[in-house]
């Protein structure tokens, strides 16, 4: 996944324009449903609004959000599973959607069964805790936990609770994993000190900058903007990352002309720093991540595939 994220900035601006004619020359049969897997309010329930009121400005499409969360974004999947493919219906969702989250879900759907259409950001996914806990590095955290702290470790998925586990496992020690929806919930846990360190996607900041919160590592295939010394879950054991990207998708089937116009005037606003969506994205996301196509398909695929593997380590 690390060299399709690497590709997708790097061809960032070949893309974009590679894709504005489709965006041009297909235009929606009516108004867009657009399904929101997050929670209202949230930033990225502000980041898929504001990119459809930024194409409702520029190209008179209309769009009809609307918020279906739950199950790590597999309610929204099996809702608009069964939707028209014309390009009417799309969600926003993250990548481990149609990976681990569907995969474990076992309601008979697949990748297959949806179309990618493009992913807009990738979330600054670290492992972060209080600065009244004292610890300044990872490796200090793990040497409370050996000298018999309990860790409460917070986690808002599945896969993030078994790359928890996993994570304690390869230092040998046992986490307390404590599983709460979304991520301002850690966020609180660990402010709150109800948790000692926990998974964030981006949300900690404010709070790092400030000094309040801990970077200890990055969750991801690529070190943290804003702490780029810490150390990466590959370095502490672990053989799968955390990332959490953001992303279109559609039912399966969509021809290329809905797809492929969807995909390019969605890149060209999140892309576009002057507008609130790419000025938000660039603020909280640290820039947008536009991955489409080939390149897009086989990061979910792939991502679908490995949970076999993640789930059969972290039950041993």
């Amino acid at each position: 996944m690390k060299k399709l994220m690497t590709a997708a900035v790097a061809a960032l601006g070949l893309a974009t324009s590679a894709f504005s004619v489709s965006a041009q020359e297909w235009t929606p049969p009516g108004p867009i449903k657009l399904m929101i897997a997050f929670a209202a309010g949230g930033g990225a329930d502000t980041q898929a609004r504001l990119i459809a009121e930024e194409l409702e400005d520029r190209l008179g499409w209309q769009f009809i959000p609307e918020q279906v969360t739950g199950g790590g974004g597999v309610n929204l999947l099996r809702a608009m599973s069964d939707e028209p493919n014309d390009g009417t219906v799309i969600g926003m969702i993250v990548a481990e959607s149609l990976g681990y989250s569907l995969y474990t879900a076992d309601i008979g759907l697949t990748p297959a069964d949806f179309t990618s259409i493009t992913t807009t950001a990738g979330a600054q996914m670290g492992i972060v805790s209080g600065s009244a806990s004292g610890w300044t590095t990872f490796e200090e955290m793990i040497a409370a936990a050996q000298g018999g702290q309990e860790i409460r470790f917070g986690v808002m998925s599945p896969r993030l609770a078994d790359l928890a586990y996993l994570l304690g496992r390869a230092q040998g020690v046992d986490f307390n994993i404590i599983s709460v929806r979304g991520g301002r919930a850690v966020l609180n846990g660990v402010t709150a000190g109800d948790m000692d360190v926990g998974f964030m996607a981006g949300i900690q900041g404010a709070g790092v900058a400030a000094g309040d919160l801990v970077n200890l590592a990055s969750a991801m295939t690529a070190p943290l903007n804003q702490t780029p010394d810490a150390p990466l879950l590959g370095d502490l054991g672990v053989g799968y990352d955390g990332n959490a990207i953001f992303m279109f998708a559609g039912p399966g089937g969509m021809a290329d002309a809905p797809r492929n116009a969807l995909a390019a005037a969605i890149a060209e606003v999140v892309t576009d720093a002057t507008t609130d969506a790419g000025a938000l994205i660039q603020r909280a996301f640290g820039g947008a991540l536009t991955l489409q196509g080939a390149e897009l398909d086989e990061m979910v695929n792939n991502a679908f595939s490995e949970s076999e593997a993640l789930m059969m380590e972290a039950s041993q």
